[in-house]
């Protein structure tokens, strides 16, 4: 009974795995590594992926709260029913702003 030996090529030498008994533990290893390497890259990618997607949908709850919070405020109702008004206040409010902060400089 014989037990035949795997044949590999590798840049034109053909040899078997028998007469290179360290090359073969340490491809042996190589791949059981990238293996586990792989693994681990899957169950990182999965998490990461389910943190963006809850992530998303906390940041889309938080953006609706907040749009009712401005649209249910008496500022967001003005703001709404007088926008000439509140864009003057805003244009007044930024060169306020912006006398300040080049004194304080």
């Amino acid at each position: 009974m014989t037990t035949a030996a795997k044949k590999t090529t590798h840049s034109n030498v053909a040899t078997n795995d028998s007469d290179t008994p360290i090359t073969s533990k340490v491809n042996e290893t190589l791949h059981q590594t990238v293996n586990s390497l792989t693994g681990h890259a899957c169950v990182a990618e999965n998490k990461l992926r389910q943190s963006a997607t809850t992530s998303a949908e906390i940041m889309t709850e938080k953006q609706r709260q907040v749009k009712n919070y401005w649209d249910d405020s008496a500022v967001g109702k003005y703001a709404k029913e007088n926008p000439v008004a509140t864009a003057g206040i805003a244009f007044a409010a930024g060169i306020l702003l912006t006398k300040f902060l080049k004194k304080s400089s």
